[in-house]
């Protein structure tokens, strides 16, 4: 352990965010990290539990609890507080395969789960991790590594999100010859096209694919498996297959007045936005304009808190954001005790930017699209909501969401944007491999296993769990070249 009063001696600090109005001027991330003094400081702050649910990716009470990736958090913490940098990235090390990711983009399940939190802030642990890699690309300590000894065998990775890429390093590690088939213009997958510039600038994936290349792991963009490549043909010319594809089927609103114009999934608007600005900067216009628009953003996830953000950075008139299930409470409940993620009301970046500009939260509660209205062009122009509320189903038991009457009304909307979620995989990839489906349209393993109903496919990430966070699709990636690695030689030391 460092400090043993580390805790009560210093205040919690995270990286400071530029206000509101500042950065929506552009689409760059926005914090500005601790020195190093002060991250010293923060690392001193853990208590080096005797069980450290931080690192325990437990699920309790039908949640995650703790890091999926069980980060050994309170050893690099301690490290980072006795100056041991290059230490602490070889521990950080030892479980991840991308801290440079998580540590922009995800909720910080390990940060929820802090002991701290019982009667305090728990460690920026979060803060603790974007550091110490940082460092270390920073000092030269992330740098290739190929393995010294090949096996021979040949194994293709489809999708190049966070699933496929921790696949591929982990394969390649053991010295199997990976090829990573992407059928966009660009590696990355959710993390490139997904996640908006602001939470991660693309700059950070380079750097990374940068150095798997050099490993020599074969990235190929522009191939669409199931399309253009036929599934056959990785399977004839390659000794493994691991299907890495997300899920990527986007949940429709099926009301009337769904075909007008000016209807978009939220992946769709997202990926022109950052594929717009990687391209040109915005100059060659090929991205769904908000400029001057009345936005509506179907969905109080990450996904839609992002279209809030990016359609403010974009010039939208106004924001307005529906969720259909009733506002969190703003404390803990008390059937939502310590270690259980809390489930609590976060406003997130785009949220207290829509506040800033607009003066008001654009969320709405317990709303729900009933139709859409469309002008003499087609184009829609109004949006006719309802109230629900909760009522138990008598024949299944379960809570729903029902319209309350007499609660409809009508808003003006010039663009609509759909964030509900995403049902699995898609079908013609599926169906490519001849791969059996879970009810929810995922890609079927036995429970805790990565190999698909075919054999020699396999299948990680949110296309194997349904859709999920960045660190699990990790964890998946990581188990599943594990599973891999043993079917190719019998055994695995990864």
């Amino acid at each position: 352990m460092g400090k043993p009063t580390g805790f009560m001696d210093y205040e919690r600090e995270t990286a400071a965010a530029a206000s509101p109005k500042v950065r929506i001027k552009n689409f760059n991330e926005f914090h500005t990290p601790l020195s190093r003094e002060k991250q010293r400081q923060q690392a001193a702050r853990c208590m080096a539990c005797g069980v450290p649910f931080c690192q325990s990716g437990m699920m309790i009470g039908g949640m995650a609890s703790g890091c999926p990736l069980n980060n050994l958090v309170p050893e690099w913490n301690d490290l980072v507080y006795t100056g041991n940098w290059e230490q602490a990235y070889l521990r950080l090390t030892k479980t991840h395969c991308f801290p440079e990711f998580t540590s922009r983009v995800c909720p910080a399940l390990c940060e929820a789960a802090c002991t701290c939190n019982l009667n305090g802030e728990p460690v920026a642990t979060k803060e603790n991790e974007r550091a110490i890699i940082e460092n270390a690309y920073e000092k030269g300590l992330v740098k290739p590594n190929p393995p010294k000894v090949r096996t021979g065998k040949r194994v293709a990775v489809v999708g190049s999100g966070p699933s496929g890429l921790a696949t591929a390093m982990q394969l390649n590690k053991r010295g199997h010859l990976v090829t990573v088939f992407e059928r966009n213009d660009r590696i990355g997958g959710l993390l490139r096209y997904g996640i908006p510039n602001m939470k991660l600038e693309k700059h950070i994936i380079d750097r990374r694919l940068a150095i798997m290349e050099a490993e020599s792991i074969t990235f190929v963009t522009n191939a669409n498996i199931g399309e253009d490549i036929p599934a056959e043909q990785l399977l004839k010319d390659y000794d493994r297959v691991v299907l890495c594809c997300g899920a990527s089927n986007p949940r429709d609103i099926k009301v009337p007045g769904r075909e007008a114009k000016g209807i978009y999934f939220a992946v769709d608007f997202l990926k022109a936005t950052t594929k717009s600005l990687l391209d040109s900067n915005f100059e060659d216009g090929k991205f769904i304009s908000a400029k001057g628009k009345k936005v509506m953003v179907i969905g109080g996830g990450d996904t839609g808190n992002d279209c809030v953000g990016t359609s403010i950075r974009l010039g939208a008139a106004s924001v307005l954001q529906l969720e259909m299930m009733p506002k969190a409470p703003d404390t803990r409940a008390a059937n939502n005790p310590w270690p259980q993620w809390p489930r609590v009301c976060k406003t997130d970046y785009g949220q207290q930017e829509a506040i800033a500009v607009f003066g008001h939260d654009p969320r709405v509660y317990q709303t729900t699209v009933t139709e859409f209205i469309a002008n003499k062009k087609g184009e829609v122009c109004q949006a006719k909501l309802v109230k629900l509320e909760g009522k138990r189903d008598e024949k299944s038991g379960r809570m729903m969401m029902v319209p309350v009457e007499g609660t409809e009304e009508i808003v003006d909307v010039d663009l609509v944007l759909i964030a509900a979620g995403f049902l699995g995989s898609q079908k013609y990839v599926t169906d490519a491999f001849k791969v059996a489906l879970d009810g929810r349209t995922n890609v079927a393993t036995d429970p805790g296993k990565y190999q698909t109903s075919i054999p020699n496919v396999f299948t990680a990430g949110d296309m194997h769990r349904g859709q999920s966070l960045v660190v699990w699709a990790i964890r998946e990636g990581r188990e599943a070249a594990k599973a891999v690695d043993e079917s190719l030689m019998g055994y695995t030391n990864l």
